[in-house]
């Protein structure tokens, strides 16, 4: 038992004795350890310390550098500052000099310009002295002086004045009129156009009265269906053979009259054969109105005219003005104008191709907003047509300044195919109001006793007031009246103004 007890606190006393051992080898070990890990870390502590004061002496010689820099910089731009103030003090100082000059030349100008007032004012005193000394010694004014003096001069040379202004109007006018005679007289009688007018109606030819009844229809369906498509007015009356179509529309009329025509030939009439005979009358009218546009092109001898171009001035055959047809009208001023200027030394292509294309602008419909002339210019520029034509084209009834001498032509072409005989005809109602605002005009001078428009307003007689007006104011207001008529009024060619001065002397005997 004490063995085992001994043996027990033998082997208690080992285990104890080699655990304390342990802890202590363990310890000596760890020691070691630690010194190495203090070591190295002590190592990299020092190299980082080398490391940063090298990079910190780097660092500063290179912000000793860019200071360097910086100051060497800087002074370069105190000497550029340094330069311009110089130059700005020696620009100051030329610039007081020259400040100095101008107010010296300034103060000297003052000192002329008072002088010279002075010196005026003196004329004018001595000036005024003298013309009341003359008005003293004369027993006149100023005033009265020279309305004397204008009254004897008009008074002794109003008979020489008057002959010699009528002589030199006399003559101009006769080398004017003569000259401008002879070119449109040789114009006209080159070129003889027809005169045809178109009316408001038209009438077509039936074998037999019995197609009047069948044009009618069963209570009035045909000839309904006919109105209806064609927007005429079909009218069967009791003229024998004949039924007549009216409408303000010509174009409209052709395509009836075509219809009618192609109806009687087939003889079968009714609602639906009468549309197929108008839609084919349409078709008819739109090749004559290609055909005429390009037999009005190739008249002329005006080519290259766009399609849709030559179409429009086609349309012109349907189309009237005053009754004259646009397109014989346009024909009719194309031709004069070439012969006008060809006497004239003008452009003649130029000239023909701007006359054959004044009126474009009447072959657009009413829809369409504008003057017949704004509207020809907007179509000439949508196809291309030459800006020489549209200005000779533009100023025919001088609503646009003439730009050149085939402007001119084109409008005297124009008034002479609107103004031959039968060419036109007006209303009743538009001649008596044209004959009333001639005779207007002439009334609203001063001194006119009465006025009377003759030959269809081609010509007025103003009567004078011989009292009021002698024989000098009588040229001038004939002068007068002609330039206000120019202004007030638009007519075809020329008015011609005479004025009439008559002196009476009445005595009775007893």
């Amino acid at each position: 038992m004490e063995l085992s007890f001994s043996l027990l606190f033998a082997g208690i006393l080992s285990l104890t004795a080699g655990s304390v051992l342990g802890y202590l080898a363990r310890q000596s070990i760890a020691k070691k350890q630690i010194g190495t890990a203090e070591g190295k870390m002590n190592k990299m502590l020092n190299d980082a310390e080398s490391e940063a004061r090298a990079t910190l002496l780097t660092a500063k010689d290179k912000a000793v550098a860019i200071l360097e820099d910086a100051k060497k910089e800087e002074q370069k731009r105190q000497d550029q500052i340094f330069r311009l103030e110089k130059r700005i003090e020696s620009r100051e100082e030329t610039l007081d000099k020259k400040l100095s000059e101008v107010e010296r030349g300034r103060d000297l100008l003052i000192k002329k310009a008072e002088e010279i007032k002075r010196i005026r004012k003196e004329a004018e005193s001595a000036k005024q002295e003298q013309l009341k000394r003359l008005e003293k010694v004369a027993g006149l004014s100023k005033e009265d002086a020279r309305r004397v003096l204008l009254q004897l001069a008009e008074e002794q040379n109003k008979e020489l004045l008057a002959r010699h202004i009528k002589k030199l109007e006399n003559e101009g006018r006769e080398d004017l009129e003569k000259k401008a005679k002879n070119i449109m007289t040789l114009a006209l009688q080159r070129y003889a156009g027809s005169h045809a007018m178109e009316t408001t109606t038209s009438t077509v030819s039936i074998p037999s009265d019995e197609i009047k009844g069948r044009i009618i229809g069963r209570e009035g369906r045909n000839i309904k269906t006919l109105e209806r498509l064609t927007g005429i007015e079909v009218i069967v009356d009791d003229t024998p053979e004949a039924v007549v179509i009216s409408g303000f529309n010509p174009v409209r009329r052709e395509i009836a009259r075509i219809a009618i025509e192609k109806l009687i030939e087939d003889g079968r009439i009714h609602p639906t054969r009468i549309e197929e005979a108008v839609n084919f009358a349409k078709t008819e009218v739109n090749n004559k109105i290609k055909e005429a546009g390009e037999a009005a092109a190739y008249d002329v001898g005006v080519a290259g005219l766009d399609p849709k171009l030559v179409q429009l001035l086609g349309r012109l055959r349907f189309r009237t003005s005053y009754g004259q047809n646009v397109l014989l009208h346009s024909l009719e001023v194309a031709h004069l104008s070439g012969a006008l200027a060809a006497e004239l030394g003008a452009d003649v292509n130029l000239a023909k191709k701007a006359g054959l294309l004044h009126d474009i602008g009447k072959a657009i419909d009413h829809e369409v907003q504008g003057t017949h002339i704004e509207l020809g210019i907007n179509i000439l520029k949508k196809f291309g047509v030459g800006d020489a034509v549209i200005n000779a084209m533009k100023s025919h009834h001088e609503d646009f300044p003439f730009e050149s001498s085939e402007s001119m032509i084109i409008a005297a072409a124009d008034a002479l195919s609107a103004s031959r005989p039968g060419a036109r005809k007006d209303t009743l109602e538009d001649y008596l109001k044209r004959l009333t605002e001639l005779e207007n005009v002439a009334q609203s001078f001063q001194g006119v006793e009465k006025s009377y428009a003759i030959q269809a307003g081609r010509e007025i007689r103003v009567f004078v007031k011989p009292d009021e007006i002698d024989d000098l104011a009588a040229i001038k207001l004939a002068r007068s009246i002609a330039d206000k008529i120019e202004e007030d009024l638009k007519y075809p060619g020329e008015i011609k103004v005479n004025v009439l001065r008559e002196t009476r002397s009445v005595e009775v005997a007893r």
